[in-house]
């Protein structure tokens, strides 16, 4: 059994589990779902669903990863004492592969568009439409190049790798993602996005589907239910205040969430004036990955010279935001590998990668078929389901002494703390409600 790795320092942890949680996610779905949805009005609700709903989830992962010191399959097989654990974490170590194959489709858009606008700067046009064009070729080769930037992370363990980048990676993005908020904010057009971002509409704040998408926005964007944050909770020291930690991780990845909008929705306004349409037939604003790969790069066009610098800055961003993410999946199934199967870690991340890789070719080799299928097989099903089965194991299945000798273990006066008081009955009553509610009304 290999030596576990820990994160050296509190600031690694919070950066590197923020990092997991701040992803594409925050940066194009996020915004989007603010400005269609009553502005300011959402993003309160979403603040408050985020630490009514997903930080409880979030510290039920951390704390089953702290005390069982294991990666997902054995935390919930030693917590349960059972088979049921053990497929329940198998399960999310093929939920969390499955989304990285994914991702790695998108984060190699990313580099591919990144690599754009290197080639507008060098005035290399056939290179730069090639580059811009859908196809396979283009496809699988940024794709392998998203993995193999995961993988060399991954490859140097918890200190020397996830931790060492995500301490660079995570200030980089935010002071990228400032510069172009002052940037956009001087433009034109950029004032009517402002309001449209922060002027609520309260009107809405009690509308069902607001309530569902700010719900399905807080848990997704903090990659809860999937086995990330568990493994990442498994190298925090035993010396660490988990409550506060956990609270630290959910403000970092809610104030890079606002951050993003604040740089997006004024940034679509810009476009607006400029000629660029970005609103679909039916009135919404265009989001997703059409708002990433068409809008904003129409922008940037429009813009003149500068933009080509915006893009590159902008495209940067997202490949880190992409990046911090991915590691924290890959190191998923990497720690199985390690301490169930006893696999040395490089052997582990090769491994690992290969396969994500291949189910990503077949994905984008089906693509029309299997894009949108996976995603929403992972995202709209299995996670919320995988969050549910972590409140019940953390609820109901693992014996409260437990828990809190482990809590104690970095703050010994936590039985009198408002933390104790609230989380155990909570995660045991409230979270699976509303998680199945959430789950039941997404599906009808």
């Amino acid at each position: 059994m290999a030596m576990r790795g820990e994160f050296s320092s509190r600031i690694g942890f919070v950066l590197a589990a923020a990092g997991s949680a701040v992803g594409l996610g925050n940066i194009w779905g996020f915004p989007t779902q603010v400005a269609s949805n009553g502005g300011a009005a959402f993003v309160l609700v979403y603040i408050l669903l985020a630490f009514v709903l997903a930080y409880p989830v979030l510290m039920a992962e951390l704390i089953i990863g702290r005390a069982t010191r294991a990666n997902m399959v054995d935390a919930l097989g030693k917590i349960s004492d059972s088979a049921i654990g053990r497929l329940t974490g198998i399960w999310g170590f093929i939920t969390v592969s499955l989304i990285l194959a994914f991702y790695a489709i998108v984060g190699g858009w990313m580099f591919s568009y990144f690599a754009e606008s290197a080639a507008r700067m060098a005035s290399l046009e056939p290179l730069s439409s090639w580059l811009i064009t859908f196809s396979a070729p283009r496809n699988i080769l940024f794709c392998g190049i998203f993995m193999l930037f995961t993988a060399t992370i991954v490859l140097g363990g918890v200190k020397a790798g996830i931790e060492k980048w995500s301490v660079r990676l995570m200030p980089t993005l935010v002071v990228l993602i400032i510069l172009l908020i002052v940037y956009v904010s001087f433009q034109p057009g950029a004032i009517e996005g402002w309001s449209a971002y922060l002027v609520p509409d309260f009107s809405r704040i009690l509308e069902p589907d607001l309530l569902i998408s700010a719900m399905g926005q807080a848990f997704f964007s903090m990659s809860l239910g999937v086995g990330t944050m568990l493994v990442y909770g498994s190298y925090v020291s035993k010396d660490e205040n988990l409550p506060t930690i956990g609270a630290a991780v959910a403000l970092v990845d809610i104030g890079v969430a606002i951050l993003a909008g604040m740089l997006i929705i004024p940034a679509m306004y810009v476009a607006l004036n400029n000629g660029v349409e970005i609103f679909t037939a039916e009135g919404a604003l265009i989001e997703g990955d059409q708002l990433i790969f068409t809008v904003l790069p129409a922008l940037f066009t429009s813009i003149g010279t500068v933009g080509v610098f915006v893009a590159f800055a902008f495209f940067a961003l997202m490949i880190i935001a992409a990046l911090t993410s991915s590691i924290s999946m890959l190191e998923v199934p990497v720690a199985y590998l390690v301490e169930s199967k006893g696999l040395m870690r490089k052997k582990a991340v090769w491994v690992m990668t290969s396969i994500i890789f291949i189910c990503s070719c077949t994905i984008i080799l089906n693509f029309e078929h299997l894009f949108g299928f996976v995603i929403a097989l992972t995202t709209q099903y299995s996670q919320p389901l995988l969050g549910l089965a972590l409140c019940i194991f953390a609820g109901w299945v693992w014996r409260r002494d437990a828990i809190l000798q482990e809590i104690q273990s970095g703050n010994p006066d936590a039985e009198n703390g408002l933390f104790w008081k609230i989380w155990p009955w909570y995660v045991r009553f409230v979270c699976p409600v509303i998680i199945a509610v959430m789950f039941i009304r997404s599906i009808m």
